[in-house]
């Protein structure tokens, strides 16, 4: 029992120790660079999205957190 369950783990921990990092459904070049359509270009996000990103969710963890104290304070 505890020798399948050894090499089952050491299967896993090595097939995560041999994947290409990143999930992805790119096929791998042979140097590990990652081979993606021609017409696909990595672009930065620029910072007034990030902001509005950042802003966004502060907003919806601050509802999230109003929500919950109000549903304690009626639950008494």
């Amino acid at each position: 029992m505890k020798i399948t369950t050894l090499a089952l783990a050491a299967s896993v921990l090595g097939g995560l120790a041999l994947g290409t990092g990143a999930a992805s459904a790119a096929p791998m070049g042979p140097n590990g660079l990652q081979v993606g359509p021609a017409g696909v270009t990595q672009v930065r996000m620029m910072h007034g999205y990030r902001m509005m990103m950042k802003k966004r969710m502060m907003h919806r963890k601050m509802m999230r957190r109003h929500m919950m104290k109000k549903r304690m304070m009626h639950r008494m």
